[in-house]
């Protein structure tokens, strides 16, 4: 049973969930960039990372049924929509980017979920799934939205996405300060040397996944297959630029 939206809608309103707002908003504008032009979806509870998305020609929030939905954004016409999360109202391929947030954690059926945001995700789209990390503290607090449902590993993300006939590109964590209220002034400190001191133990794990358009061969083609390559959005030290490391080897993640 998901968590009701009033719920989460609290949780983000307190500056815990205010501080968690803010470290997975910076490795989504380390992963996109500025969305000019670009149509967005956000399905499960993404309202406070759309709200800074506001130079997508398009932003829609799309929320589960079980989950009940709210008006998103406040001040203007609502661009919130309740949905099956297995069958949503949208065309195929109608997506740039698609930002899925407290969503795959407690769905019937993960797979099918991905499937179905493959299927209205464009062919040049892209994907980001920001999922409660199983290593992490967040994932065993009943006092956030990240401690319902199941978390995964990364590597457990990597074969989901693949499953869903779409393909890792990128990957990045957040959320290494413990979900206790009191730390959240140094939560920005302990973010880099939680990445480098305790991998394994971040609160969130972001996969980004991107969908791939096959070229059919005659038989008779012998073309080799090119290897799988992928960027690695790793987490920054404190006051450095984030940056792309590209054409990283996927390597086996240990669950």
């Amino acid at each position: 049973m998901r968590r009701d939206v009033t719920e989460i809608r609290s949780f983000y309103g307190t500056p815990l969930g205010q501080t968690a707002t803010r470290l997975i908003g910076a490795r989504l504008s380390d992963a996109w960039g500025p969305l000019t032009g670009q149509d967005v979806l956000g399905l499960g509870y993404a309202a406070p990372w759309l709200d800074e998305m506001r130079e997508a020609r398009r932003a829609l929030c799309a929320m589960p049924f079980a989950q009940g939905a709210e008006a998103w954004p406040r001040a203007v016409r609502s661009r919130t929509t309740l949905v099956d999360e297995l069958a949503l109202p949208f065309a195929t391929g109608v997506f740039d980017r698609i930002l899925a947030v407290h969503a795959i954690e407690e769905a019937t059926d993960p797979l099918a979920l991905v499937r179905e945001l493959g299927r209205v995700l464009k062919p040049s789209g892209r994907l980001v799934l920001v999922v409660a990390g199983r290593g992490g503290l967040w994932a065993g607090s009943e006092k956030t939205p990240f401690g319902d449902g199941r978390p995964y590993s990364r590597g457990q993300l990597e074969r989901l996405v693949r499953d869903a006939e779409l393909e890792p590109f990128a990957w990045s964590q957040a959320l290494f300060c413990p979900p206790w209220g009191r730390l959240t002034g140094l939560a920005d400190a302990l973010e880099p040397w939680g990445a480098r001191l305790m991998p394994g133990a971040a609160g969130v794990v972001l996969l980004e996944a991107v969908k791939i358009q096959l070229a059919l061969r005659p038989r008779t083609a012998a073309a080799p297959v090119p290897a799988r390559r992928r960027q690695t959005l790793a987490p920054q030290p404190a006051g450095l630029v984030p940056t792309v490391r590209r054409n990283v080897e996927i390597g086996d993640e240990h669950d």
